[in-house]
């Protein structure tokens, strides 16, 4: 039996491993409000002021930016947005006053050679339409101002340099990282055009596809997101001029990357976590629960399921080919196979011991030397299971 008064030395100790562990990946960077935004109707889905973090560049890296957008979902109803709208996904209030930066936003030279010393900024989600959104609801008080929020942040960013930047990237991670793949070409036109401007998308390649029980559960999903928060006007003109009447099907990324002009990179997975869970088998269209186990923990699927799973994998790898990613030389991916979604802002993944490996590369090198053109970076994984590399646990849990 362990004492009580050692008990709580083990806990102090762990508590400032913790701490320690935290300040070497440039951890606590302190809030932002926007509180300016509220009179331009820039605001969460509560009212509140926008927000993001902000640590400095130095050094060689002091007139390069990377805005990093965060992720969330999405709301598709009333009833979703006002269950979003008292969290932080849907209220600064809610916010944590520090957040703690790794991954790409790392400020350890160690851990991210290629970006540690550039201006970083954690772009925090609380609207819930990918920033895309532009409608008021005065009778449950629910404010939809996605694309009001990213054109002030942006903004404010270029007041505060960003507008003499030489390197900026705008990033994020799942619908952050389709928020990356929706402004790209509004954030490379915001900018200079002596400004070298690059996009990445962490897991915000989400497919257009069909669900298990033949449905079409994602498409109503984002066509009910498009319409409450008035979002089509905010889509990519060059994708929704060639869509006839389904402009909505712009929120999906193989439509829109064909014509982007801004060069881009995609890490996502190939069995992507979210997109098995909720693209392929979402519980509306598994009544009986046959996927529940298998969606949790790939080896515990049927060879049925394993099967259905793996023509998924071709689904994505097609849609990428015919949005021209594959034979694009601006366009760049770090496609794996392991079961996760979002993985360019964990050090575990991004660049550590025990960060997944494709062609015996790293994300981490794969997107420094794509951006820096020092190579073409084109990684597809072997099919699952195959990757010894692979976390062993989900990174969506």
């Amino acid at each position: 039996m362990i004492s009580g008064r050692l008990r709580q030395w083990l806990s102090l100790l762990v508590c400032v491993l913790a701490v320690i562990l935290l300040k070497s990946e440039g951890a606590s960077v302190g809030i932002t409000y926007l509180q300016d935004a509220v009179a331009k109707g820039a605001v969460c889905l509560d009212g509140s002021p926008p927000a993001y973090h902000f640590d400095k560049g130095s050094g060689a890296g002091v007139d390069n930016w990377i805005v990093h957008m965060e992720g969330g979902g999405w709301c598709e109803d009333v009833p979703t947005c006002l269950s979003r709208k008292n969290t932080d996904l849907g209220s600064s209030k809610q916010m944590v006053k520090q957040f703690g930066f790794s991954g790409l936003l790392s400020g350890q030279q160690k851990s991210n050679p290629d970006f540690y010393n550039w201006n970083r900024i954690k772009v925090r989600y609380c609207d819930g339409s990918s920033f895309t959104g532009d409608a008021v609801d005065r009778a449950n008080n629910l404010f939809f101002k996605g694309n009001s929020i990213w054109e002030f942040i942006i903004s404010d960013l270029l007041a505060k340099g960003m507008r003499n930047a030489k390197n900026a990237i705008l990033s994020g991670c799942s619908a952050g990282g389709l928020a990356s793949i929706l402004h790209c070409d509004r954030f490379r036109a915001l900018l200079p055009a002596s400004t070298k401007v690059k996009c990445i998308s962490d897991a915000g390649f989400f497919l257009h596809a069909q669900d298990v029980s033949g449905g079409k559960h994602i498409e109503e999903f984002y066509g009910k997101v498009a319409r409450l928060h008035g979002s089509v006007k905010n889509l990519p003109a060059s994708c929704t001029s060639r869509m006839g009447a389904r402009p909505e099907l712009c929120f999906f990324p193989q439509y829109v990357v064909q014509t982007m002009q801004t060069p881009i990179f995609f890490v996502n997975s190939a069995y992507d976590s979210w997109q098995i869970k909720n693209i392929l088998a979402p519980s509306a269209a598994d009544k009986s629960k046959a996927w529940k186990s298998c969606k949790l923990d790939l080896k515990k699927c049927t060879a049925a399921q394993l099967k259905t799973i793996q023509d998924f994998r071709t689904q994505f790898l097609s849609a990428l080919n015919r949005a021209g990613v594959v034979n694009s030389p601006s366009k760049g991916m770090f496609i794996d196979s392991c079961y996760a979604h979002c993985q360019v802002g964990k050090q575990i993944q991004w660049s550590s011991d025990s960060s997944p490996v494709v062609s015996n590369m790293k994300i981490a090198k794969a997107v420094g030397d794509w951006y820096y053109e020092r190579s073409p970076i084109k990684k597809l994984d072997c099919p699952y299971p195959c990757n010894p590399t692979c976390p062993k646990v989900d990174s969506d849990s």
